[in-house]
Order: structure tokens, then sequence, then C-alpha cells
């Protein structure tokens, strides 16, 4: 019996016999259980296919085989060669090399060969468990579309609750709340300080009482509400949870994130560092 094409051990039982039979490797009548131990099993050479079955089988899986690594290589290796460098002669790249915001250098290609080291259940696991390289949710999108926020807040408290009630009645499906220089830095809004900066880059917040009014007739616990905040990042969640439990929820029953990114507030909004610059010359006066 020759083949034309290399075929795999359960390939090459599959077309034992007649040409045109097709079973797709199952031999599923008695008939066909007495041919197969007759004229197969008989067989030195289909022993030895057999016994290449049971010991792919048997093998520990692992996450790349060597063998199909090397044919990675050796298609990259062909394209490179055949498909890459003709059309690089003719239209180069812009740079010799590129490098993402990490300064991590980026490789033109990526296969299974750059990341046949990881650990498929340690460095990479399934969605929604750690180490969350796959999603922080099991089903992600799947359940529910992404969280829609547009970064607001401004003037009073009352003036931020008029903007958020607008923005969920148009389809907003999260908040995200901006704090003014005074309220990121922790100072009151009467404080000498805090002079000609109150509610101009986002909402000012001085009590309790301020994130009430902000966060008045809004369902906290079908929204869920983003704080980017810096030193009072504490204070300010606090105060979120205070009115949260109000409003008579669990803490379960709401979710958010706050987080403390200095750097954001300095390089995006352009005024944090003029705002240090001020305050480092009234505490040296």
């Amino acid at each position: 019996m020759k083949f034309s094409v290399l075929l795999s051990p359960l390939e090459r039982i599959s077309r034992f016999g007649d040409e045109g039979r097709q079973d797709n490797g199952k031999i599923g009548t008695y008939g066909h259980l007495l041919l197969f131990r007759d004229r197969v099993l008989a067989k030195g050479y289909w022993k030895k296919v057999l016994d290449e079955i049971k010991q792919e089988r048997r093998a520990p899986p692992t996450t790349f085989d060597r063998k199909q690594l090397a044919k990675v290589k050796q298609e990259r290796v062909r394209w490179e060669t055949k498909t890459l460098k003709p059309w690089t002669r003719v239209s180069p790249e812009q740079k010799e090399e590129f490098r993402n915001l990490s300064n991590i250098p980026v490789k033109r290609v990526y296969t299974p060969e750059d990341v046949s080291h990881l650990n498929q259940s340690e460095e990479i696991g399934l969605p929604g468990e750690y180490p969350y390289v796959r999603g922080v949710y099991p089903t992600m999108y799947r359940g529910r579309p992404w969280t829609m926020r547009m970064f607001s807040g401004f003037g009073t408290p009352e003036d931020t609750n008029k903007r958020l009630h607008y923005l969920l009645e148009h389809g907003e499906t999260g908040l995200s709340i901006a704090f003014d220089m005074p309220t990121l830095y922790g100072y009151d809004p009467d404080s000498q300080r805090a002079e000609g900066e109150v509610g101009r880059c986002g909402v000012s917040v001085g009590s309790l009482k301020d994130m009430e009014i902000i966060l008045e007739g809004i369902p906290l616990e079908k929204v869920s509400t983003s704080m980017t905040i810096n030193a009072p990042a504490s204070v300010l969640t606090a105060m979120y949870v205070g009115v949260a439990e109000r409003q008579g929820l669990n803490r379960r029953s709401f979710e958010g994130q706050f987080k403390r990114t200095f750097s954001r507030s300095t390089s995006l909004r352009r005024s944090g560092l003029s705002h240090l610059r001020r305050i480092s010359e009234s505490s040296v006066t």
C-alpha cells in the first residue's frame, strides 16, 4: 500500500482497504473488526502504527510540541526569506527598530516560539482567574458590553449632579468623576491655597454633604463609578461608601474603582506641576 502524502497513524488506519472506503478512522462493525484483526494487526507495520498512537496518547500534555515548534520556526524563516525580504527591498520600514511606550522592542512578527517558555496554567491561566491575562471576567464582553464613561465634573456639586444625570440619560453606563485641584490635594475650598482653583477643572468636594449632592438620585447599585484621586483617595472612598450606605445599599451591592494616579493629574491636566510650585513657594515664605 502506497501513500502519496505523509499521513498520521490514524489517517493511515482509516485508509486501509479499498481506496473508495471512507470511515474516518472508525471501524464500527464486527466484520470490520475481524478484518482489522486478521489483515492489519497480523502485520508488523500496522502493529508499529498502533504502538505509535498509544505512545502519543500516553505522552504528558504540553502547550507546544517540539516538532510543531520546529515547523513554526521553519515556516517563519521561509516567510522572512521569500516574502519579507523582497517586500522590504521595495518598501522599507520606517525605522530599524520599533519600541512601545515602555521602551520594549517590538518584533516584526510573533509566533508560538515567543511564548513556548511560558507555563500555561501559572502565567496565562483562564478568564476570570489569576493572573487575569485573558480577562478579569469569565465571559468578558460576551456577557455585557464594556463600560462607557465620560470624565466629568465641574463647578459645584449641584452642577456635577446635573451633568451626571444628563450623561446617564444619554447612554452612559458608568461614571467617572473629575475633582478640582484643591480636592485632589486635600485642601478645603475655603483654604487660602485653593484660591482661584475651586471648581475649575473638576467638582469641589469639601465634605460628605458635597458627595451626597453629587450622587443624589443616581442608582449606585446599577452604575459603577471610577474616581481618579491622589492623596485623599481613602477619604473620598469612605465618602462614597457612606453615601451608598445612606441609600440603603449593602457594601457588596455596588462597585467602582479608585485610583491614586498623581502622574495623570500632573501630565494630562497640565496644572499639577504649577500648583505644586505655588504650594512649595507659599510653604517657604
